[in-house]
């Protein structure tokens, strides 16, 4: 049966239970009473979706309010235990990988380290290595909490790189770390790590990081923003009305120097060519800087970051570390200003390892330099400060990925994809090992 906008009664009741989820989840316990007005749903409908997810076990009761001369009104709150979703951070440093209730609990956390040789990342580390965190350390989060793959809602993977889809999902092109179309949905399906009815979520990480700032961090609240991710590289995601959710831009592969420093993605002059992590210890160590021998890229930018400010009482700051950081301060708002002119957002937040780190010293100075090369009504009107969430909050963002979709589903899950032929390969090796 359809409606006179084309919607069918389905649509409609998927819409009504979402409006529903949606307001419990981020207004917290409500009645009855206050959810009509809250989702512009009559009492009807209120009462006959809620009477829905109460017995599918999605929402409870939570307590009771005093009414203005009537009877208490009982309110509702969505389980936490009713779904679970996993959330994975593949980084340029390491992959972590946490299991998350439905109210965003950490229930469980494994963390594996990327390839490393000494003090230098491997620029193109091999996707094998990371499917195979992926194949250990999703089964272990869950082991770990004692939850049943089949309670999943979803695992949603932050990844470095643009995301595309074909027929067989995500594939990802992370140009700076070596990856050129990666299937990386379609490997993890091959590799059965979950049941065919849990859904993957991937996306690129400052996405992911953008969507966890606007849903719980320092972007609450916010018409529109930049979320950037400072980490080994630099990226960003733009959320406004005009880009819905959000949407990564690699904004690290700006030009800020013509025929400046060669990147990591093989152009000249790229933001991140001197301001992303890995630069910036490379700029130290040919100013002469001596970053710690054999160290990793986070140990050795906390080394750079107490050179250049040791604070009161300590020893004088390195002149060296401290002029590459006022240098990458610049570059960094000469950055900042693009975002400014281009998007013209109320807020720009700061994230990422790097960008936690740095932020306390030097946020100030990126500050002034971002609203003395913007233009003047957009620089006055946007906040620039670190984002709220922490270390966690890609891993977080990612989680979100599948539960956005369950709320979009009006509560449902994902019906059981069918299951797709072994590639013939896999074939290939079964009748060897049986011969």
């Amino acid at each position: 049966m359809r409606v006179r906008s084309g919607r069918t009664v389905h649509d409609l009741r998927r819409e009504n239970r979402t409006a529903v989820l949606q307001r419990l989840y981020f207004d917290g316990p409500q009645s009855r009473f206050s959810l009509g007005p809250a989702t512009g749903l009559s009492s009807g409908s209120v009462s006959n979706v809620v009477a829905e997810l109460v017995a599918e076990g999605l929402v409870e009761e939570a307590g009771s309010v005093d009414s203005a001369g009537g009877r208490p009104r009982t309110l509702l709150r969505i389980r936490a235990d009713s779904g679970y979703m996993v959330g994975v951070d593949v980084g340029e440093t390491r992959v972590r990988i946490e299991l998350f209730d439905l109210a965003l609990t950490e229930l469980a956390r494994i963390e594996r380290p990327l390839v490393t040789e000494g003090p230098r990342r491997v620029d193109r580390y091999d996707v094998g290595i990371v499917l195979d965190h992926l194949r250990e350390g999703i089964p272990a989060v869950l082991a770990q909490a004692g939850i049943p793959a089949e309670r999943l809602l979803g695992v949603g993977i932050g990844v470095p790189g643009i995301v595309a889809r074909d027929a067989g999902g995500a594939v990802v092109h992370g140009q700076t770390i070596g990856w050129s179309a990666v299937p990386l949905e379609r490997l993890l399906r091959e590799s059965a790590i979950v049941p065919a009815s849990v859904p993957y979520s991937i996306d690129n990480g400052a996405k992911t990081l953008g969507q966890a700032e606007m849903w719980f961090g320092a972007g609450r609240g916010a018409q529109s923003a930049a979320v950037v991710l400072f980490g080994s590289g630099v990226g960003a995601c733009v959320v406004a009305d005009e880009v819905g959710p959000g949407r990564a831009i690699e904004w690290g592969h700006l030009t800020v120097r013509v025929r400046g420093r060669r990147c990591r993605c093989g152009a000249q002059g790229c933001l991140e060519a001197y301001a992303g992590a890995e630069a910036l210890l490379e700029r130290w160590r040919e100013a002469g800087g001596r970053p710690p021998a054999d160290a990793d890229e986070e140990t050795s930018l906390t080394a750079m970051i107490a050179a250049a400010y040791p604070g009161e009482g300590g020893p004088e700051p390195d002149a060296t570390a401290l002029a590459v950081l006022e240098e990458t301060a610049e570059y960094l708002g000469a950055g900042f200003s693009d975002l400014i002119n281009l998007f013209q957002p109320e807020r720009i937040l700061v994230g990422g390892w790097a960008g936690l780190q740095l932020g306390p010293a030097f946020l100030d100075a990126v500050r002034g330099h971002a609203l003395s090369y913007a233009l003047a009504y957009p620089a006055a009107h946007v906040r620039i400060e670190l984002g709220a969430l922490g270390p966690d909050a890609v891993t977080v963002g990612a989680a979100i990925l599948p539960l956005a979709g369950f709320f979009a589903r009006g509560g449902r899950r994902e019906a059981a994809r069918p299951q797709e032929p072994a590639p013939a390969w896999q074939a290939t090796l079964r009748e060897r090992a049986a011969q």
